[in-house]
């Protein structure tokens, strides 16, 4: 029998690579094995695009957008791939990352844009995004994913789990989160130089600003790398190795200026929102408040939690529960209680009418009978206000149930409309560009203008500086501002 499986799985193997070809590295030029063609590469790119921009939403800054599509198109034409046909976007996340998609479609966070100086550091990282598509990283990581994962699937029977209740990364959102490896990620670095020293600027500045992320992951501490940072070699390396080609091209060029643009770069990003957005949610003294759909409700103490424009979902640390809120399907209360039931493959346990706070409630409690393991049980509540119907429900194993149930209970009587002004009027920060009246130190500048002392360092970070740098009479800074 095991013969016979093992047979099996090579057979599996054998006609997986049947199905792929070897095609020729844009990049390399040397053969590779692929499992996709070109067109379909482009196919995969454009199914995902939409559901990557259905989660993050477009960040809209027509002057930006006209900046990073204008650069994008200058490199595009002289990358390994001129002939596609790429698309650059800001997407609305105050993540710092920039990410590619297959095919030519290219991400930037706000949180990235807000975090350069100039526009060569901007320069270095598209054309690190673009090395990816050029290089085709993203089919070959798909085929190595793949092809390990034909071992590991066979014979493993899934068991559906907690995580079943917390709607799943679209495909398109896997893609556009792939990790590639650091031999990958090398080859990108190379060809972030190349490319954005070949369109004239100073790939230097690449450098400097992989020295403002690694300044971030040493603050933010290692359960918060920036997702930019996550796969790389380590940041001294990248950092040295970097600068050491940068120069290098420099010196094989016949030319002898490289462009770096940084007040030109700071008027650009005058008004970019930076940190957290209000208006999609945010959380505050362990409450969950939303001022557009104006409610809120609190967060179990030590809880942690996740905002996305779909769900918010939080948990404990030990992971054996979670609260989900999302907007459900139906015209009244009924219908979305019987689509609730239908759309988890629940069993009914108990139903019930309720008012909560003021707001006409169906308060459920079911069942999740799984074959191969414990029950889950639900506590629903489908709450109606200004015209959606809400559900907030808490899921954990049957056999852990009582010992859940008051906190789901209470956070779910305490889902309420919010009605503090301050919050529902709540204004994000956004970036300010100030001239610096004197010679001064950074630190200096952050106090002239008023910024309170404990945003000194997040804003060193965002100027890309220390605060004991000198700072010029005359030059440009970030500073935060409503």
């Amino acid at each position: 029998m095991r013969a016979f499986k093992n047979y099996l799985s090579l057979f599996s193997v054998l006609i997986l690579l049947s199905l792929g070809s070897c095609a020729i590295n844009p990049v390399t030029g040397k053969k590779q094995l692929v499992l996709m063609s070109e067109a379909q590469e482009i196919a995969m790119g454009q199914q995902a695009d939409p559901e990557v921009i259905a989660f993050f939403g477009l960040y809209e800054d027509p002057e930006l957008q006209e900046f990073i599509t204008k650069k994008g198109n200058e490199m595009a034409a002289i990358s390994h791939r001129p002939k596609l046909a790429y698309e650059f976007k800001i997407v609305d996340s105050p993540v710092i990352n920039a990410f590619a998609l297959p095919g030519g479609f290219v991400y930037f966070t706000r949180g990235i844009m807000a975090h350069f100086n100039n526009e060569a550091e901007f320069a270095g990282v598209l054309g690190h995004e673009i090395g990816h598509v050029t290089a085709r990283h993203s089919v070959i990581q798909q085929r190595n994913q793949i092809l390990g994962q034909l071992g590991l699937i066979a014979g493993i029977i899934l068991v559906p789990e907690l995580g079943r209740f917390v709607e799943p990364l679209s495909q398109g959102m896997q893609l556009a989160l792939l990790k590639f490896g650091r031999d990958a990620e090398r080859q990108s670095d190379e060809l972030g130089v190349d490319y954005s020293s070949q369109i004239g600027y100073d790939a230097t500045e690449m450098a400097d600003f992989f020295e403002t992320l690694e300044r971030q992951q040493a603050n933010t501490g290692a359960d918060e790398i920036p997702p930019f940072l996550s796969t790389h070699p380590s940041p001294e390396e990248r950092n040295a190795t970097v600068d050491q080609l940068a120069l290098e091209w420099q010196q094989k060029s016949k030319k002898s200026d490289f462009a770096v643009n940084r007040d030109s770069y700071l008027r650009k990003i005058d008004g970019l929102i930076v940190g957290e957005d209000p208006k999609q949610g945010f959380v505050e003294n362990s409450a969950f408040y939303h001022p557009v759909l104006k409610i809120q409700f609190p967060i179990p103490s030590d809880w942690n939690h996740q905002n996305s424009p779909q769900q918010f979902q939080m948990a404990p640390k030990t992971g054996d529960a979670v609260m989900i809120l999302t907007l459900a399907s139906g015209a009244n209360l009924e219908e979305a209680a019987n689509a609730t039931m239908e759309n988890y493959g629940l069993t009914l346990v108990e139903s019930k009418k309720e008012t909560i706070n003021g707001m006409p409630a169906i308060l459920m409690v079911a069942d999740f009978i799984q074959e191969q393991a414990n029950t889950l049980r639900v506590l629903s509540s489908l709450i109606q206000f200004e015209g959606n119907i809400y559900s907030l429900m808490g899921v954990t194993e049957i056999d852990n149930f009582n010992s859940y149930q008051l906190l789901f209970s209470s956070t779910i009587r305490d889902f309420r409309e919010l009605k503090d002004s301050e919050k529902l009027n709540r204004k994000p920060d956004v970036i300010k560009i100030k001239t610096v009246p004197n010679d001064m130190t950074l630190e200096a500048a952050f106090r002239y203008y008023g910024m309170p002392a404990e945003r000194y360092e997040e804003l060193s970070l965002l100027n890309g500086m220390l605060l004991t740098d000198q700072v010029d009479k005359g030059m440009l800074i970030k500073v935060v501002g409503k």
